[in-house]
């Protein structure tokens, strides 16, 4: 699903991402190429894992080879305290990360930029939440993709922000983009 950025009013733009997904498996090589995005900055818990899991769902891990062998760069731009947990995930899936003051503050974002030599528009920033991953990617100029939280276990000030985060989808409901893909058609109504 698609949100007209330029609708909302301003004091909503800035939570509003550029589209949502129900999980990263969802979005291809092919559409982020067509957008001119070459790099993809990944927020990792409830987004790339479960919240604090080591594991990455085979799907997931699947799509991220599939990214890399479209030569769609990766970059981990995650607010975890868990710094070996990070490193770990790092080598495990061949993705560099980028640290610096937590989003929705902007540094990592550019220093993920910097270390995949990219400009901000051929990048997305891909998570799970309004306030953190859409509004610093917002703030840059950075193509923004919400996902859905992959499991419902997170941080408690997560579980606060998502109320927000709902009362806030309500007043974004009215500029989402009608679904590009046609309703399917049922034998009854031929």
């Amino acid at each position: 699903m698609r949100f007209r950025k330029d609708a909302p009013p301003r004091w909503l733009r800035r939570w509003c991402p550029d589209e949502h997904v129900q999980s990263v498996v969802e979005i291809t090589p092919e559409r982020l190429q067509a957008r001119g995005i070459r790099a993809l900055l990944l927020d990792l818990d409830n987004t790339i894992t479960p919240w604090r899991s080591p594991n990455v769902p085979s799907e997931v891990a699947k799509w991220i080879r599939t990214m890399q062998a479209a030569g769609i760069k990766l970059c981990f731009v995650s607010n975890t305290r868990n710094l070996s947990r990070l490193r770990q995930l790092s080598e495990q899936l061949n993705i560099p990360y980028a640290r610096g003051p937590m989003k929705p503050r902007r540094a990592m974002l550019r220093r993920a930029l910097q270390l995949l030599g990219v400009e901000p528009q051929h990048a997305a920033i891909v998570g799970d939440q309004l306030f953190t991953d859409v509004w610093s990617g917002n703030r840059l100029g950075i193509y923004t993709i919400w996902v859905r939280p992959m499991h419902p276990r997170e941080f408690i000030g997560t579980k606060v922000s998502r109320a927000i985060e709902r009362w806030l989808l309500k007043r974004l409901k009215p500029y989402q983009e009608p679904d590009e893909t046609p309703a399917p058609v049922s034998p009854e109504s031929e």
